[in-house]
């Protein structure tokens, strides 16, 4: 008999299905293809969004999340179905979310305060680093290179005039959030000779990163950097980090990088700093409200790239997070910590 009952009530390629059997073969992975939406693209984990199940497939499906010791996902990514799961199923130790912000659908559940002691849950953090980096680098590049003025040149057939850029080595960039994305924006940035500043609330050991600084300083720090990239989680701490008040204190044309989550940035206020030039450039992955409404003017300020939340799809990503889940099963079965542990208090 298997040492632990997980079911699988998000979608995930069979063969992946098969590399968690392989990878810690005490496991019981039961699935039914059968229940699960079908996928759009490779890291979906919602499937499409026109699947519905027959009311015989809804009862099997929540008797099979019903019977398991852990979940891998969260059923329907919905905070309150997995609600509906840990209430229903006493037997239930594990969920692992597949996002890296996981403790967002686990606040979104309203979970009872046994619930949230009796049950593990953990994220998919660090799979995603090394794509957000990419993107954040790409963010800074592009605001030092001056891409809005780039492109309106080559929209209107100007050959423009020859103007001096500054070099990325020559500039101080300030990485808010040093978790796994944040030290790796961080190393990426100090390979191209950027002075990396970090803000953290507690000192670590960060590569690439000149020294950190509180959250408490990000104003003074501002007036004194190139660019600030954003790698937070959505907690009540750093709602609005980036506020409207903090907005008109930055260096004047800073280019703005946000790969965490679209709560930390004061979006209205950010708008207006565009549009006035306090920013001289935004690359955003995450919004306040996603989908980006059709009527935000984010989409036509022509210094804005607007990301739909997938800078962290990339062609590994399942591959890794099915690998990630393997290794904490193995953990769980052999008493050991788990990675990436939700933190039930602020949901991170």
């Amino acid at each position: 008999m298997a040492d632990l009952r997980v079911f699988v009530p998000t979608p995930l390629p069979e063969q992946l299905c098969e590399l968690i059997e392989k990878l810690e073969p005490r496991i019981e992975l039961v699935r039914d293809q059968t229940l699960l939406p079908p996928q759009l693209y490779p890291g979906d984990h919602l499937g499409d969004r026109n699947f519905k199940r027959t009311p015989q497939q809804q009862a099997a499906y929540e008797a099979l999340i019903d019977s398991a010791d852990a979940l891998y996902g969260v059923p329907g990514q919905s905070g309150a179905e997995l609600g509906r799961a840990a209430r229903a199923n006493r037997r239930l130790r594990w969920v692992h979310t597949t996002p890296a912000g996981g403790g967002n659908q686990v606040r979104a559940a309203k979970l009872a305060e046994e619930e949230l002691q009796r049950i593990t849950f953990t994220t998919s953090g660090g799979v995603h680093a090394e794509p957000l980096a990419e993107f954040a680098v790409f963010g800074v590049l592009a605001g030092s290179q001056n891409l809005p003025q780039l492109l309106r040149d080559q929209r209107a057939h100007t050959w423009g005039a020859r103007r001096p850029v500054p070099l990325i080595a020559d500039q101080r960039v300030a990485v808010v959030g040093l978790g796994g994305i944040g030290r790796a924006v961080a190393r990426k940035l100090s390979a191209l000779g950027v002075e990396v500043v970090g803000v953290h609330r507690r000192s670590i050991e960060a590569e690439g990163v000149s020294r950190i600084v509180p959250p408490e300083q990000l104003a003074s720090l501002l007036p004194d950097v190139d660019a600030v990239v954003l790698c937070l989680p959505a907690t009540d701490a750093t709602r609005h980090m980036l506020s409207r008040t903090l907005l008109e204190q930055v260096k004047a044309g800073i280019t703005v990088v946000n790969v965490g989550r679209g709560t930390t940035i004061d979006e209205e206020a950010l708008t207006e700093a565009l549009i006035d030039g306090r920013v001289g450039f935004a690359a955003l992955d995450v919004f306040e409200q996603e989908p980006l409404p059709t009527n935000s003017p984010l989409w036509e300020l022509p210094n804005v790239v607007v990301s739909p939340h997938n800078a962290g799809t990339y062609e590994d990503e399942e591959r890794k997070i099915a690998e990630l889940f393997a290794e904490n099963a193995r953990r769980l079965l052999d008493g050991e910590p788990m990675l990436n542990v939700v933190d039930t208090v602020e949901f991170y």
